[in-house]
């Protein structure tokens, strides 16, 4: 089969020849239709992340859209949403015509049939990240203030839909003007907010929601996430899941306890495999009923390089989706 083939960690896939999977005990075999290219593929095959170096050559891509080719789980020709532990795990991912995945990391998407496989892959893990952190790990409320950081990003952009299908009063975005601030808009916050610096950034924050915020989706960190933390009202919540603006931030103790501030973390890795085809399964339906997506783009396998390039320099908005 036509696979993407990493040769050496650090390095840019390139496609060749790769024997196609077969049949296996515990393992779903996988026709795939769309792939997306995320940060996660690049820092598992850059061989110095935590993850640690992976075996070369190997097939990267942690997450899938297909049909099912063969499996003692699930009937053939099923369509399903699958990941993989491609670079950080022995084993080969999404980025090719066949994929063989454990049968625990299998879902199936039934009533999505009217989302495009492009679709549901470019929301994928991200999508499931925003839903956890908003209805699971925030415990989001019908009424509430929303501010979602990076919302110009596939998970900013996920936790608008997100915070709007869950209920909330007022979703407003922070991101960068210009495209970044457009994505926001179409996924549909009612104010956008610039974050070109942090000076006035949290009267900004406030004046925009309206009055105290109740939940931060923030997946950048830094300077940024101080800055709004400031505008969260009593018992609000700021959940992180990742360090795009920086790995390190300072919160003011007074502020945290005065207002009996949490601030949570989360990982997509800490969900059980039941918890992560439940939030699969609820951005599937909020897709189909166009709730929810992601822009993205659709590029050819061949085109793999120039993916794994833009998304590793951070210039890969929309997502881009590969088409095995």
């Amino acid at each position: 089969m036509r696979a993407a083939l990493l040769h050496e960690p650090g390095g840019v896939p390139v496609v060749g020849s790769w024997a196609d999977p077969g049949p296996a005990p515990g393992r779903t075999l996988v026709r795939v239709r769309a792939a997306p290219v995320v940060p996660l593929d690049v820092l598992a095959g850059s061989g110095t992340s935590y993850f640690g170096r992976p075996a070369t050559p190997y097939v990267p891509g942690v997450q899938g859209v297909g049909v099912v080719e063969h499996s003692t789980a699930y009937d053939g020709g099923a369509r399903v949403w699958f990941a993989t532990a491609a670079g950080m795990a022995p084993g080969d991912g999404a980025l090719a015509g066949l994929c063989s995945v454990a049968d625990d990391d299998v879902v199936l998407l039934p009533g999505a049939d009217a989302v495009t496989d492009a679709a549901l892959a470019a929301l994928g893990l991200s999508a499931v990240a925003a839903w956890a952190c908003l209805a699971w790990r925030a415990g989001l409320r019908p009424g509430e203030r929303v501010v979602v950081l990076g919302a110009g990003g596939a998970v900013g952009q996920a936790g608008v839909h997100a915070a709007r299908a869950l209920g909330a009063a007022r979703v407003v975005a922070v991101c960068r003007p210009g495209p970044s601030a457009e994505r926001a808009r179409e996924a549909g916050a009612d104010a956008v907010v610039g974050a070109d610096g942090t000076d006035g950034l949290t009267e900004a924050v406030r004046d925009a929601a309206g009055g105290p915020v109740d939940v931060v989706l923030d997946p950048v960190f830094g300077p940024v996430a101080e800055a709004v933390s400031l505008a969260l009202g009593d018992h609000g919540r700021l959940v992180n899941l990742g360090g795009a603006a920086g790995d390190r931030a300072t919160f003011s103790s007074a502020a945290l306890r005065s207002r009996s501030v949490s601030l949570i973390g989360h990982t997509n890795n800490a969900l059980t495999v039941t918890q992560r085809a439940d939030a699969l399964q609820a951005v599937a339906r909020l897709a189909a009923d166009g709730a929810m997506a992601v822009a993205h783009r659709t590029l050819p396998l061949d085109e793999v390089g120039h993916a794994w390039s833009e998304t590793g320099a951070g210039r890969a908005a929309p997502r881009l989706v590969l088409l095995p």
